[in-house]
């Protein structure tokens, strides 16, 4: 649907095909967006870290700075804006190492232009929901967690996490204790419902285990419900 320009989600697209570039400027401006293109991995770092962009579409291999690299250097410099990575190669590694420098999803080429824009506006549904009743400062074990800030705080140390990952953790949080099935976690905080994403949420949950359970192998928090999904227990007895 057509957006109005003065609402219109301001986009940055990291790819160096120029082809590339051109077909998916044209539908993604089609679509609403304000889109700003850049082809190599230092300009993609240097635009992104002012901080004005609603979304980042970023490609894996890039000039100068890959696209690993750069979701790293974001998260670290505590940039928040959420990020699709782009693939050609399609491989599980390729897919878990987006996640664990800060990706909040992925997509392999090639793709459909439909599924890209479903999960562009998922995002942007994502990160523009209020969320009430949330208290500011929450705390589990020996992690905090600052709602207002979106920050979060382990043994004292800052945890860098994508804005998927904080999202995540946040659902789980208001929903403490109560098991919540992996498509229902699609629907409420990927805004889509295919069965066949599933593994997208198991590699979410394992990352919030790598990142904030005392020994990931063994949760305390983060549980999983052997047939129905997961459940977060913030003080296990």
């Amino acid at each position: 649907m057509k957006r109005k320009a003065s609402l219109a989600p301001r986009l940055l697209l990291v790819e160096d095909e120029k082809a590339l570039v051109l077909t998916l400027t044209d539908l993604l401006t089609s679509e609403g967006y304000q889109v700003e293109s850049v082809g190599d991995g230092e300009d993609a770092l240097e635009l992104a870290s002012r901080g004005k962009f609603n979304l980042i579409v970023l490609d894996v291999m890039l000039p100068r700075k890959d696209g690993f690299e750069v979701c790293r250097t974001l998260r670290r410099r505590g940039v928040h804006t959420p990020v699709i990575m782009l693939t050609a190669r399609g491989q599980v590694a390729d897919k878990v190492a987006g996640l664990k420098v800060g990706a909040d999803d992925y997509l392999a080429k090639p793709f459909e232009p439909a599924e890209l824009l479903a999960r562009l506006e998922a995002l942007l549904r994502r990160v523009s929901a209020p969320r009430e009743n949330q208290e500011e400062i929450f705390r589990f074990g020996p992690v905090v967690v600052d709602f207002r800030r979106t920050v979060v705080e382990r043994n004292g140390e800052t945890v860098e996490m994508s804005a998927r990952e904080f999202e995540l953790l946040t659902y789980f949080i208001q929903q403490q204790g109560v098991t919540v099935t992996r498509e229902k976690l699609l629907r409420q905080v990927w805004g889509y419902g295919a069965a066949t994403l599933t593994r997208t949420v198991d590699a979410h949950v394992w990352m919030l285990r790598q990142k904030l359970e005392e020994d990931p192998q063994n949760p305390r928090h983060f549980l999983t419900v052997r047939g129905l999904g997961y459940k977060f227990v913030a003080n296990p007895a």
